[in-house]
């Protein structure tokens, strides 16, 4: 086993990173003055992860779309008490997520700690499914997903990604479909499991009141040993073209939705850290709360402050997204595209850059403060295989042209798609 403190000395903190004999990559943040702790165990399997092989395999699997939410649900139950029932005894607070790309297990306590943590690290090492089981949960899931249908922030965003992509299966539902659950069996969830949930190809993050020789002692004891894995995820190239440039879906509800893409296509599955940086400070100049645009649109009452934009990317898909209330959306789709063009035609200023840079700095800096943002991060940066706090040693390096030079290449509104709820 191999330990290595990882610094950083503007923030004047530190975390271990440990390689686990077991396989596992395990990271401890101690904070200070902490009475809280945070535990994460994820695998860097997610909805998206619907066509693979894994050593010895000389065919591609498909399988079900759905499946990995699905397995996050059964990881939960055992043949005698679930993990919730579990967790409810020592207070902690317990939950997971499914992610196009992953899928996390977690849970926050101000005591019990190494009761919780054991809990934590046994039942996600421990799955049971029978047919019995798989069948009982498929009606549940087939439930939520069916309420799902009726959550127009939910529906006007997936829209938008089926309007966008004709062929990665980021244009498919984290949960998939009913159809597509009703194809999940037990072996198949074993199948699923025995290949991503390997500790070759997941890791841990443990941050606040905690030590590493706390996380050892418990993480010693109950972590199985695997061979490594290694695993050929399928790339789902995408033509540039968006299937549709509007989408649009009726809902009981006061004021319209709106989520409006604008897809990218790359020859290679993963952008860069910088590439992402630098694409969230062109989104902040064209967008952010201080921007000309946000100003005039509020101005206009055609936004309010639900207004946002991101940079949404992960293997093999990003797009540039505005989403908010508009009792206009088509005009507010206007006023975006008018006010990139001006951008490209008159340029960045210097206020305009470095308001950007700063705003970046405080929301980096802000992220160390929680301890569920540190642990959740460091889980995201390993899989990117992305070393925590590169984003410092970057930002400093990343200028006015750079930002001018992605405008050029991205926010293509030939690329775009508009969907709408109203």
């Amino acid at each position: 086993m191999s330990t290595e403190i990882i610094k950083n000395e503007l923030l004047g903190e530190s975390y271990y990173s440990i390689d686990h004999p077991s396989g596992l990559k395990i990271f401890v943040y101690p904070k200070e003055n902490y009475e809280s702790s945070y535990a994460v165990f994820g695998t860097r399997y997610g909805s998206i992860d619907v066509c693979f092989r894994a050593d010895g395999q000389q065919d591609f699997i498909t399988v079900p779309e759905g499946i990995a939410h699905f397995l996050e649900h059964k990881l939960f139950e055992s043949e005698e008490l679930d993990a919730f029932a579990r967790y409810a005894k020592t207070g902690a607070s317990a939950n997971a997520y499914t992610s196009f790309d992953r899928t996390c297990y977690l849970f926050t306590c101000t005591g019990n700690f190494k009761d919780s943590f054991e809990i934590l690290l046994d039942f996600v090492q421990s799955p049971y499914f029978t047919e019995e089981t798989v069948a009982k949960e498929q009606g549940i899931i087939g439930q939520e997903l069916t309420m799902y249908k009726d959550i127009p922030e939910m529906e006007v965003f997936y829209n938008m990604l089926r309007a966008m992509y004709s062929v990665h299966p980021v244009r498919i539902d984290i949960g998939g479909t009913v159809e597509s659950i009703s194809e999940i069996t037990a072996q198949r969830l074993y199948d699923c499991y025995n290949t991503f949930y390997n500790p070759s190809n997941m890791a841990l993050a443990v941050a606040g009141n905690v030590t590493p020789e706390a996380v050892l002692e418990v993480a010693d004891r109950l972590l199985k040993s695997k061979e490594p894995v290694t695993i050929e995820r399928r790339f789902f190239p995408e033509p540039p073209q968006v299937c549709t440039d509007y989408t649009q879906q009726t809902f009981n509800i006061a004021t319209p939705l709106f989520s409006l893409g604008y897809k990218e296509t790359y020859s290679e599955p993963e952008r860069s850290l910088k590439e992402i940086m630098v694409t969230s400070m062109l989104l902040e100049i064209i967008a952010g709360n201080t921007s000309v645009l946000y100003e005039r649109l509020l101005k206009d009452e055609l936004i309010n402050t639900e207004f946002s934009a991101e940079y949404f990317t992960g293997y093999g898909y990003a797009a540039c997204i505005f989403s908010g209330e508009s009792s206009d959306p088509k005009r507010v789709r206007e006023c975006i595209n008018e006010e990139i063009a001006r951008l490209r035609r008159e340029g960045i200023t210097d206020e305009q850059f470095e308001v950007a840079r700063r705003k970046y700095y405080g929301r980096v800096i802000t992220c160390f403060n929680e301890v569920d943002d540190i642990a959740n991060s460091l889980i995201v940066s390993h899989f990117q295989k992305i070393p925590l706090f590169e984003e410092f040693d970057l930002l400093p390096g990343i200028t006015k042209s750079d930002i001018e030079a992605r405008l050029e290449a991205t926010l293509r509104e030939e690329y775009s798609s508009l969907s709408v709820v109203i």
